[in-house]
């Protein structure tokens, strides 16, 4: 039996984001080798996850430094999310104490603009676990060598295929987005609406979808209703995980020009079900996609390179189908849960240890 851990995390719930679902995964991996628990500093709700009831804080931030506290002096190993709440580890207690903590992207590497405050965390840390090759990377040329990092990629919270979806059925050709509209606006949401009226005078009934809420989803509307092509764009903003089922079921191709993945989850959801990919070359997203196998991975400022590979997609749902058949093999090869368990099991085993 390994030692006994505890996940601290801002986010455990279901729908916060990539780093809560990180987060979920590893209290996932944890359960089956470890005696686990989890900590929330901001869900203001019960979350469960697997047979672990999570004790969450509602943004009650000392109660919270003060239970992570108790919970090292109790032996436990702690895990962190991200090195923002890796902050809350008391420095008496890391050379009794080691912790680990995850990396994601921007909030090690920056955009614009690096963290230097989450830098001493990181560099404190016993493990590292950062989500990909490239974030590890951008990581690195900020922070110098981190001898102790190990690569792991995530996965779907699952091994369950969805229901077979035939990427060639009658509904309209529809390219789907999903993600959020925050203050970057950095995952491509006005380039695909700048060439949408380009892609609709060759592909009349073509939908461009977007799914995901945010602080800035008000932009993405405004320049949704802008647009020549207003009329084939639709702006569904929050969208229930019940809901998306039907929505990866319409949809030809799934589309994110993102500069700022560190992994790209959504990019391995797509492939679940089957979908091909339109992604960038700027960040991680070729790491995960595939370019000419699962979808394909394009520079950001070359629009008419985008124009015209949506445009065939669109145009030839039998291509598209079998780029979106290989992405389902990838997922289940590479993305599915039992693939996360073993890359984390081997990432953490010497961290955890063997417990007495």
């Amino acid at each position: 039996m390994r030692r006994p851990a505890t996940l601290s995390a801002q986010f455990l719930g279901v729908g916060q984001g990539g780093i809560a679902r990180a987060a979920r995964l590893s209290v996932k991996a944890l359960q089956e080798c470890t005696d686990v628990e989890a900590l929330s500093v901001q869900d203001r709700q019960c979350v469960t996850i697997g047979r672990i009831s999570v004790s969450s804080f509602s943004n009650h931030r000392l109660r919270f430094v003060f239970a992570n506290t108790a919970h090292l002096l109790r032996g436990r190993r702690i895990l962190y999310d991200f090195p923002g709440t890796a902050r809350a580890h008391p420095p008496f207690l890391r050379s009794r104490q080691p912790y680990a903590l995850w990396i994601h992207g921007i909030e090690v590497w920056g955009y614009p603009t690096p963290r230097p405050d989450y830098f001493p965390a990181v560099r404190a840390a016993d493990l590292v676990l950062a989500n990909s090759e490239y974030t590890l990377n951008r990581a690195q040329e900020y922070l110098g060598p981190l001898p102790r990092a190990r690569q792991c990629w995530l996965a779907t919270e699952d091994d369950d295929e969805p229901p077979v979806i035939d990427g060639r059925s009658a509904t309209p050709p529809t390219v789907l987005f999903v993600g959020r509209s925050d203050n970057l606006f950095a995952k491509g949401q006005d380039i695909l609406i700048d060439i949408w009226p380009q892609v609709v005078s060759k592909v009349p009934d073509a939908r461009l979808v977007f799914v995901g809420g945010g602080s800035h989803l008000h932009k993405l509307r405004d320049m949704a209703a802008a647009s020549p092509a207003r009329e084939n764009i639709d702006v569904r903003g929050f969208v229930s995980e019940a809901q998306m089922d039907g929505l990866w079921r319409d949809a030809t191709a799934f589309a994110m020009l993102s500069e700022v993945e560190g992994f790209g989850l959504v990019f391995v959801e797509a492939m679940r079900y089957g979908k091909p990919i339109i992604a960038s070359t700027n960040d991680a997203s070729e790491e995960i996609n595939v370019d000419c196998v699962t979808g394909y991975n394009l520079a950001r400022n070359r629009k008419s390179d985008i124009t015209d590979r949506i445009i065939h997609l669109l145009k030839n749902r039998d291509d598209a189908a079998a780029l979106g058949r290989s992405g389902l093999g990838r997922w289940k090869a590479w993305f599915r849960f039992s693939a996360f368990q073993r890359r984390f099991d081997q990432a953490t085993a010497d961290w955890l240890g063997e417990h007495a």
